[in-house]
């Protein structure tokens, strides 16, 4: 005879279960009810298998504990009608096949089965309770949805996935083995709720198959969505700010009075409306709204403002440990860094509105955008080895450090204003190139060029190939052998793509004979295609390689996502005008084009499981409120906002979980369960040794049943 088993929230401790199995009891009594069944996915020897009492994550103290045999089977007894609760500690024996001698299991792990089906449990049984806990207990719907999302038959979703036959066992294995990485991961947590919650959230991931990432230009999280209801917004103007506003300070620590003007006005060149630095001269210090119509400098989100400062160094000397109170001090743009819109005037607002806003999100690496797009795919920074001895040696940054040789400040120029009131900062070399680290490399952490076409610096005189860049241009940068996330999903034979836009008319014309002068500058950045820089990208010796990875967005985006043919990860960057780079691209523009790429996607057949995040590379030199976490050398930098599409969302909900780019990363890994970038690994440990808290990899904010 078998209880009739309940559903419960699935709250497994990594902690708390183990002393509660050893308080347990056990029954001999032949008239007490059992429920038989068979720990596999491998064959789990030794488990502990008990049912749960009306405490959650403790077993029954009725009920009896027994542990599993060589094939993972079991019979457990008890009066009870809760679930079932199986705890695979080290002591436990894995069996790949039934017969062979085994390993020692060096991870514990947790299942679950849900509530009447405990015959086969394992990690997909254990997903399959997490559904159900967030159903309300409906097993059928439950059972259904993660069925069609693996892609296999109903009745195969709960046998042992070492019987099954034909196509539906190689999906069942991939999930079997995806899941239980997710509760091991989920074992080493310390605190209870972090381990439920790191369980319920690799399940809510299992619901994606398509990762889109749009990855956008320049623009800090107060600058666009500041007074966004609800989010940590504008200090003084945004009621749900969660700080009150540090005044700017000049140079030498002062208080800036005012703000200083915005040097060469706010304006981009070659536009109707013209606002003049004198007009800029005397704001006060305090953040102020671009787009506001009763202002004398007022500026519609369809004028593009004039470009800003945003290089590494420059970055962290704006930060300043964390007041951000030197943005103004350390601008080329004077008072305009302050600025913010309206964001309600966005088409993507409604769509943050209806989705999620996540509103504590950080860029990976200071500064600008080459850096932080080789951060978005390898959570790394690009090597110069010997730059010393190069044609870049000119390149490397003159910077002060203290007695232990951390950064303080870019070395002024012997020119450079003693206060920002009287003009932009100067300095005596704002490299591209870090000096060299304690084990003499170099870095570059601010634009160089991609070593392959299309680049700026054209090819050499001697290439008849045309596909490679000029290697004597101090701006090339050699070609990077680094682990970035494309390596890790091919390793999985998970498919990806970067797709650009202009990228095919670009190359075309950066390798033709001719090549010309561009017609798509300022419409395409090279330094903005981060996958271009690596070696396996080689025209010559990965050809395939690389077409089948570097993308155009008119020509194959659009149509991959209408037939449903995306891969399982897509990265797409919008080109230049499209992209709300302050300098040569508006607000509305770029609001307005990805806002129709959303569109797009949505009526993709791959929607339905499809998760898309929006954000921005880096915050453009736009002042931004909120302290980044002390992390590693290469960042987290400023705030910049994270727009989270999928029908999976917890809709209308501001995440305040905090992330950087490389979250992105961590959402890809434990999806696609890839192993961990070195980066990743070094930026946990340098944010926990700071005392701060782990970067998320937006599970937070995905529920785990369809939301529409």
């Amino acid at each position: 005879m078998k209880t009739a088993l309940r559903p419960v929230p699935l709250l497994l401790l990594a902690t708390g279960i183990g002393a509660g199995l050893i308080a347990c009891g056990s029954s001999s009594d032949s008239d007490v009810p059992s429920v038989s069944g068979q720990v596999v996915g491998s064959y789990y020897e030794n488990a502990v298998v008990c049912l749960e009492g009306s405490t959650k994550l403790t077993c029954d103290s009725n009920s009896g504990t027994v542990r599993t045999g060589a094939d993972g089977s079991f019979k457990v007894t008890g009066t009870n009608s809760g679930a079932l609760l199986v705890t695979v500690g080290t002591d436990a024996i894995r069996h790949d096949a039934l017969g062979d001698a085994g390993t020692k299991v060096t991870q514990k792990l947790v299942f679950r089965a849900p509530n009447g089906h405990t015959g086969i449990i394992d990690a997909i049984s254990t997903e399959l309770t997490a559904i159900m806990d967030a159903n309300g207990g409906d097993f059928a719907k439950a059972s259904a949805q993660l069925a069609a999302r693996i892609g296999v038959s109903e009745s195969n979703l709960l046998a042992d996935v070492n019987k099954v036959s034909g196509d539906d066992q190689a999906k069942l294995k991939t999930e079997n083995d995806n899941f239980t990485a997710v509760i091991a991961a989920a074992g080493t947590q310390s605190a209870n709720a972090d381990v439920a919650n790191a369980i319920s959230a690799g399940a809510a991931l299992g619901n994606i198959k398509n990762i889109v990432v749009i990855y956008a230009e320049n623009r800090g999280f107060d600058n666009l969505y500041g007074l966004f209801p609800g989010a940590n917004g504008v200090p003084g103007v945004n009621p749900t700010s969660t700080s009150a506003y540090v005044p700017q300070k000049d140079i030498d620590n002062s208080t800036l009075p005012v703000l200083p003007p915005t040097w060469g006005g706010m304006t981009a060149a070659g536009q109707s409306l013209v606002i003049t630095q004198a007009q800029t001269a005397n704001l006060p210090n305090k953040p102020f709204q671009i787009d506001d119509a009763n202002s004398a400098i007022s500026m519609p989100q369809s004028v593009i403002s004039r470009d800003l400062v945003h290089r590494f160094y420059n970055n962290q000397m704006q930060i300043n440990g964390g007041a951000n109170d030197k943005f103004a001090a350390y601008s080329d743009a004077g008072g305009l860094t302050m600025g913010y819109y309206d964001g309600s005037k966005m088409k993507m607002w409604d769509i943050a509105k209806q989705y999620a806003l996540a509103d504590n999100l950080f860029i990976g690496a200071f500064g600008g955008s080459f850096l932080t797009h080789q951060y978005l795919i390898c959570a790394c920074a690009p090597q110069y080895p010997n730059a010393d001895t190069s044609v870049a040696a000119g390149s490397i940054a003159k910077i002060d450090v203290d007695s232990k040789g951390n950064f303080v400040r870019l070395t002024p120029s012997a020119t450079a204003p003693s206060s920002v009131l009287n003009g932009a900062p100067a300095y005596a070399n704002d490299g591209a190139l870090t000096p060299a680290d304690s084990t003499g490399m170099f870095y570059a952490v601010n634009t160089m060029q991609p070593p392959y076409q299309p680049s700026s610096n054209a090819p050499a005189a001697s290439d008849s190939s045309h596909l490679f860049a000029d290697t004597t241009k101090s701006t090339t940068l050699p070609p990077q052998t680094q682990k970035n996330i494309g390596d890790m999903l091919t390793s999985k034979n998970v498919d990806w793509a970067w797709y650009s836009g202009a990228w095919a008319s670009t190359t075309a014309n950066a390798t033709s004979a001719s090549r010309g002068a561009f017609a798509n500058p300022p419409n395409f950045q090279f330094h903005h295609q981060p996958f271009n820089y690596f070696a396996n990208m080689d025209p010559v010796k990965n050809p395939a390689y690389r077409a089948a990875h570097l993308k155009d967005y008119d020509t194959q985006f659009v149509a991959d996502a209408a037939a449903g043919t995306l891969p399982p990860v897509a990265f797409y960057k919008p080109q230049g005008n499209l992209n709300q780079h302050a300098g040569y691209a508006s607000v509305a523009d770029g609001d307005a084009h990805i806002a129709n790429v959303i569109a797009q996607l949505k009526k993709s057949p791959q929607w339905k499981n499809m998760l898309v995040i929006v954000t921005y590379d880096e915050n453009g030199g736009f002042y931004d409120h909120a302290a980044p976490p002390k992390g590693d050398r290469w960042g987290p930098g400023t705030r910049v906002p994270a727009i989270i599409v999928s029908p999976y969302v917890k809709k209308g909900s501001v995440d305040h979980t905090q992330y950087d780019s490389a979250s992105i990363l961590r959402a890809i890994t434990h999806r696609f369960n890839l192993p961990v970038l070195d980066g990743l690994t070094v930026r946990d440990k340098a944010l926990a040794a700071n005392g701060a808290k782990p970067m998320g990899d937006f599970s937070a904010a995905l529920a785990l049943t369809p939301q529409e």
